[in-house]
């Protein structure tokens, strides 16, 4: 018993040792140019913060996640089709669909994945 608590302590404190080694001759600056800079966020972090930004870039934003929720909602349907009677399987599918679908096609209608006006 004493034994394991031994080697245990031993392979603890060799990690420890080596992961303060690794720390002090790992060359990786902390304050590196590119994270201050923006990444795709449609406004200079540099600048005020009150500076209006494009709404389009915001309604792009809203479609992609709506669009990244919904495959989360078809996964699982693709384990219930296993499970599941096909005809209320491909009902509840092509209803899904074309719910999405009717959206995608009201915000292209209300003009907000127009680039260029």
């Amino acid at each position: 018993m004493m034994f394991i608590l031994f080697q245990s302590m031993m392979i603890f404190l060799l990690v420890c040792i080596l992961i303060l080694i690794l720390n002090l001759i790992s060359k990786k600056p902390f304050h590196d140019r590119e994270k201050s800079s923006p990444f795709e966020c449609g406004f200079d972090p540099k600048n005020l913060a009150r500076l209006p930004f494009s709404l389009q870039f915001f309604l792009i934003t809203v479609i992609f996640v709506i669009f990244d929720v919904e495959l989360t909602l078809l996964f699982p349907m693709i384990l219930a089709s296993k499970i599941s009677n096909w005809m209320n399987f491909s009902i509840t599918l092509n209803l899904f669909i074309i719910i999405l679908l009717s959206g995608l096609f009201h915000e292209q209608a209300q003009g907000s994945l127009n680039w260029v006006k």
